[in-house]
């Protein structure tokens, strides 16, 4: 059975960070391109961070480049997510996402692109 478990959320101040895990279980995360989501109250879901199968390429939404770096250690069969200087616009439910992509060293932020999901962690950047 192929499972996704984020893990890492919680409530921190602003300019605070966390760092978010995707943990594979089922299957090797190996062949397989990761998508960081996130979905607030009352928005759609929105693709924060990819990153390829290799880790060669990443991809990043333009409200969180420079404060988000998104990795994998495919030996831990973990994708990570470190989010510094956080602010309250970041609030939401934060998911991964794994899927086979055609082009090897390719990643993409679209939602339909990915199969496999995980049940999310929910992050609040709060005073």
């Amino acid at each position: 059975q192929l499972q996704l478990v984020e893990s890492g959320g919680g409530l921190v101040q602003p300019g605070g960070s966390l760092r978010l895990s995707c943990a594979a279980s089922g299957f090797t995360l190996d062949y397989y391109a990761i998508g960081w989501f996130r979905q607030a109250p009352g928005e759609e879901r929105e693709g924060v961070s990819c990153i390829s199968r290799s880790g060669g390429s990443t991809a990043y939404l333009d409200s969180v480049k420079g404060r988000f770096t998104i990795s994998r250690d495919n030996a831990k069969n973990t994708v990570s997510l470190q989010m510094n200087s956080l602010k309250p616009e970041d609030t939401a439910v934060y998911y991964c996402a794994a899927d086979v992509m055609p082009v090897q060293n390719m990643c993409t932020k679209r939602a339909r692109a990915y199969t496999y999901w995980g049940q999310g962690t929910q992050v609040t950047v709060s005073s």
